[in-house]
C-alpha cells in the first residue's frame, strides 16, 4: 500500500501534463509500467474522484477507446494543516486586547445557533430537554460530555492544544457555542459559566434555569 500512493500520484501527474485525454497504453508508456498497472491506478483515481473515464469515438473503424482525464480542482491528497487556520485566527483575535474575549464568545454564539437541532415550530422546550439537546450537540463536536443535573462534564477538549496556548479565548468560544444553541432553542436554561479543568480530567459547563 505504501508504494501505491506515490505511483498513483505519478499517474495523476501524467494525466495533468498530457493536456488531452489519455488511454491506458499512453499512460503506461509515459510511466514505463505495465498497462495493467496503469489501468489499476487510473481506475482507482476514478473511484477517488480525482479522474474521469470516458469513451472516445474512433476516427475510423474499430471499438471506442477508454480514455482518462483529470478532474478539475485542487489535489485532495496530501496532509492538512488543520490547526494552522484556528491558530492564525486566534492569534489575530488575541491581538485585539480586552475586547477579544467578547468577540470570540459572540462569534461562537452564531455557530451554536446554526449547529443545534432545531425545535419544532410552535413547541416549547423544557429545561431538561434543552440540556439533553445541548449535550447531544457537544457529543457531536467530540467533547465527550456527561450531563448530571445542572452541570455538563466535558471529558475531552477537541482544541486542547489551542486551549493550552490561548486559554480563556478558546473557553469563550466553547461557552458561546453553548449559549447560542440554548438561545436558538428558546430554552428556559442558559449556560452560566465554563470552568476549565474543574476536575483534573474534565471541564464543567454550568447551566442555570431562567
Amino acid at each position: 500500500m505504501a508504494t501505491e500512493r506515490p505511483r498513483r500520484r505519478e499517474v495523476l501527474d501524467v494525466l495533468r501534463e498530457a493536456g488531452a485525454p489519455l488511454g491506458v497504453a499512453g499512460d503506461a508508456e509515459r510511466l514505463g509500467v505495465h498497462p495493467n498497472t496503469a489501468r489499476f491506478h487510473l481506475d482507482a483515481l476514478v473511484e477517488d474522484g480525482a479522474a474521469e473515464r470516458t469513451l472516445e469515438r474512433p476516427s475510423g473503424p474499430g471499438r471506442p477507446r477508454t480514455v482518462y482525464t483529470p478532474r478539475p480542482g485542487m489535489d485532495r491528497g496530501g496532509s492538512r494543516g488543520v490547526r494552522l487556520l484556528p491558530q492564525i485566527l486566534l492569534r489575530r483575535l488575541a491581538a485585539a486586547g480586552p475586547a477579544a474575549r467578547g468577540e470570540a464568545e459572540r462569534a461562537a454564539r452564531e455557530w451554536g445557533r446554526y449547529l443545534v437541532e432545531r425545535r419544532p415550530p410552535f413547541s416549547r422546550v423544557s429545561a431538561s430537554d434543552a440540556a439533553e439537546r445541548l449535550t447531544a450537540l457537544l457529543a457531536d463536536l467530540d467533547f465527550a460530555p456527561d450531563l448530571g443535573g445542572d452541570v455538563i462534564r466535558l471529558r475531552h477538549c477537541p482544541f486542547l492544544e489551542l486551549a493550552e496556548e490561548y486559554g480563556p479565548l478558546v473557553c469563550d468560544v466553547h461557552l458561546g457555542l453553548m449559549r447560542g444553541a440554548l438561545a436558538e432553542l428558546d430554552a428556559p436554561v442558559e449556560a452560566e459559566a465554563l470552568e476549565p479543568f474543574a476536575e483534573p480530567a474534565a471541564c464543567f459547563a454550568r447551566l442555570r434555569r431562567t
